[in-house]
């Protein structure tokens, strides 16, 4: 499998799993034409969605959360547009797949330590045909070095994807799919991805200005280890109701019980950790509106001079100064708005239990 990148783009050709190499949302690729793309929709892939020939020109997809991978065959690089659609669309909420951090980077590094080993394919076939053109002609020389140049076109890509696909299942205990957690499960981890999208997708965290905290490092972290408790919760929970049908009796109930107990606890304490991210995830939201109010009013101020013109030419100074003194006070109190806001966005970033 190709590279890909849990940032903004997706390189044109490979196969990419949903969390792990892609984010989901809506990307959109300006020279697709004549290529195609599927998405591995449903459980495990297994309801394939597809799209074949591109138009020329631009195209986009829909990446949605609860992808398995997504292939793609264009000739240039997909772009990120817009993150997911929220559930105020219409949908209901259903988490993503979520990857150990560190999964994607060891992937990699497997894949490119194979990389090499694949022109051994075309070379040996055209070193096939350089040994035998002497005996069978030049039309067998020939033959075989389109052959050459088509195995390697094709096959490092589609070796490599293999590759990658066996490696990913040899490490299945490093990723979890929507399908293992319950409906409590589901639900909290609903709102650790919102939360967690929300900072990655807030204008401020784009420009670097929470320098406190690395979120490129802190939130896949965070998202990965809350969601290892959700699963196991989700799996207890399970067990409890199996338990609890097959023998109603009170001893097993009353057995249960301190059992159920110990599992609301732990289901308090995670709940704090994602009351924590969606705090860190409302300040960044706050510090956006801050930011973007600094905007207008930086545009504003650039044509401050012509009202400072108008003022002078219409009215005395005294009535022409206070004015110009509420501008620039607003101006100044906004400045300091957006930096308190920061200041808290990071402040509640440190907040964050440090990843184990």
């Amino acid at each position: 499998m190709t590279s890909g990148a849990w940032n903004e783009s997706i390189p044109g050709v490979g196969t990419f799993f949903v969390g792990i190499d892609v984010a989901p949302g809506r990307y959109r690729c300006d020279d697709a034409g004549g290529g195609w793309w599927v998405r591995f929709a449903g459980p495990g892939g297994g309801e394939p969605v597809g799209m074949w020939p591109l138009p020329a020109g631009g195209t986009e997809v829909e990446i949605e959360p609860t992808d398995f991978a997504f292939e793609t065959h264009v000739g240039a690089y997909w772009r990120r547009i817009a993150p997911p659609r929220r559930p105020g669309d219409g949908r209901s909420a259903e988490p993503r797949p979520v990857a150990d951090p560190a999964l994607r980077a060891e992937l990699d590094t497997l894949v490119a330590s194979r990389r090499p080993l694949l022109w051994l394919a075309p070379l040996t076939v055209l070193g096939l045909g350089l040994v035998g053109s002497p005996l069978l002609g030049s039309l067998w020389l020939i033959g075989l070095g389109m052959l050459a140049v088509l195995v390697a076109l094709g096959t490092p890509s589609v070796s490599l994807d293999l590759r990658r696909a066996r490696e990913l299942e040899r490490r299945r205990h490093r990723y979890l799919t929507p399908e293992e957690f319950d409906g409590p499960g589901r639900a909290l981890l609903v709102r650790v991805q919102a939360a967690v999208d929300a900072v990655r997708d807030s204008q401020v965290n784009r420009e670097g200005l929470l320098d406190a905290v690395d979120n490129a490092v802190t939130l896949p972290r965070q998202e990965w280890e809350i969601a290892l408790v959700l699963a196991r919760q989700s799996k207890l929970r399970r067990e409890q109701e199996e338990m609890a049908e097959e023998a109603p009796l009170p001893e097993v109930e009353a057995a249960l019980r301190p059992l159920r107990e110990k599992l609301d606890v732990s289901v308090e304490a995670v709940t704090r950790r994602i009351e924590a991210l969606e705090r860190y995830a409302e300040r960044a939201r706050a510090a956006d509106e801050a930011l973007a109010a600094h905007r207008h009013l930086e545009s504003l101020a650039a044509k401050a001079h012509e009202y400072d013109e108008l003022l002078a030419d219409t009215v005395r100074d005294d009535l022409a100064l206070p004015a110009i003194e509420r501008l620039t006070e607003q101006g100044d109190a906004l400045v300091r708005t957006l930096r308190e806001r920061l200041a808290k966005a990071a402040e509640a970033g440190g907040e964050l239990p440090p990843p184990a």
